[in-house]
């Protein structure tokens, strides 16, 4: 079957809130440094009261990876849910603005829109408190078979793997996109997410996944150990292809027996981390829904993480395309 969309992603639907901070604002609030951390409605607001000025935009792990996909002129689709509120009407409208597939049907009645919270310090490292809200109403009935049988690869996001009900419908796409012969890729998304789900992960990756993102903190969290090229070889020893980012250094790529290592690329200026993980997983998917080589997927990847961290916000203020043509990478 001919594929109508390059990726389709399932996630939580969440708007960011991202705003400078200080050092001292993190410890006043007892904030960790870098960290991603779950907060309920009370503390939300409480935290805003308090942040200071910033911008709101669409964001969530999944949600920003698609975006960047449809800047690279890829055909995209996103399941995840919001409420029937303002903000779940701004994230329905940003997603279709840019030529993205959204049409999970709102929550009604229930739990906000999500929001994260994030605190940029001047290094560009980001700290992120997040509200999940409706985002955790996904259902198995949300996932229409039809969408993941008709995407060449079916990326899921690891942050499911926490409310029941959403991974009940992650494990539907994983089903879906199996039985139809899609590639199946997965984020880790955080090392806490690997933390309280280790065994479940390490399961869902040796059985079903056939791409792995994850970063160097988490891949290590997933093996329990500070040997990073231990780590590494280990996850490519459960799956077909796996992108493991770590920041100045790059990228590694383990496919059988290829390896890549790429290069990070040059930024003028590190201003919010924020989204550099998506990013460089919707370059690579970009590339490999087109069938080009592994090093060059990376490079995508790469070159879209640098992108994205030069400026505020977790999706990309230049045209990906017009950027990689100009490098080189697409024709």
């Amino acid at each position: 079957m001919t594929a109508l969309y390059d990726v389709a992603a399932i996630g939580n639907a969440i708007v960011d809130v991202i705003a400078p901070a200080e050092e001292a604002f993190l410890q006043a609030e007892g904030l960790s440094r870098g960290s991603m951390q779950l907060i309920d409605e009370a503390r939300g607001v409480d935290l805003y009261s308090r942040m200071a000025p910033g911008i709101e935009t669409s964001g969530g792990s999944a949600g920003n990876t698609i975006a960047g996909v449809a800047s690279f002129g890829g055909r995209a689709a996103y399941i995840g849910k919001v409420a029937d509120d303002q903000l779940g009407g701004v994230f329905a409208h940003d997603m279709r603005a840019i030529g993205v597939g959204f049409e999970t049907p709102p929550l009604s009645g229930g739990a906000a829109t999500a929001r994260c919270l994030i605190n940029v310090t001047p290094d560009g490292q980001r700290t992120m408190c997040t509200y999940l809200g409706a985002s955790t109403e996904l259902t198995a009935g949300d996932v229409p078979p039809a969408l993941i049988e008709q995407a060449a690869i079916v990326y899921l996001e690891g942050y499911l793997f926490d409310p029941s009900e959403a991974r009940r419908a992650f494990a539907k796409a994983a089903a879906i996109a199996h039985a139809s012969s899609r590639m199946i890729a997965i984020t880790l998304s955080d090392a806490f997410v690997v933390e309280r789900h280790r065994g479940e992960l390490l399961g869902f990756i040796e059985g079903q996944a056939d791409l792995v993102f994850a970063n160097e903190v988490e891949v290590k969290a997933l093996f329990e150990t500070d040997d990073f090229d231990l780590a590494a070889a280990r996850l490519g020893a459960i799956t077909q292809i796996c992108a493991i980012t770590r920041g100045e250094q790059g990228s590694l790529i383990l496919a059988g027996d290829q390896s890549h290592v790429i290069a990070a690329d040059t930024v003028a200026q590190v201003v919010d981390t924020t989204g550099a993980g998506d990013q460089y997983a919707a370059g690579f998917m970009f590339g490999l829904a087109q069938g080009l080589p592994l090093d060059v997927c990376g490079r995508l990847g790469s070159m879209a993480a640098a992108e994205v961290i030069g400026h505020y916000g977790p999706r990309p203020q230049a045209n990906l395309r017009e950027l990689a043509v100009s490098r080189g990478l697409l024709t």
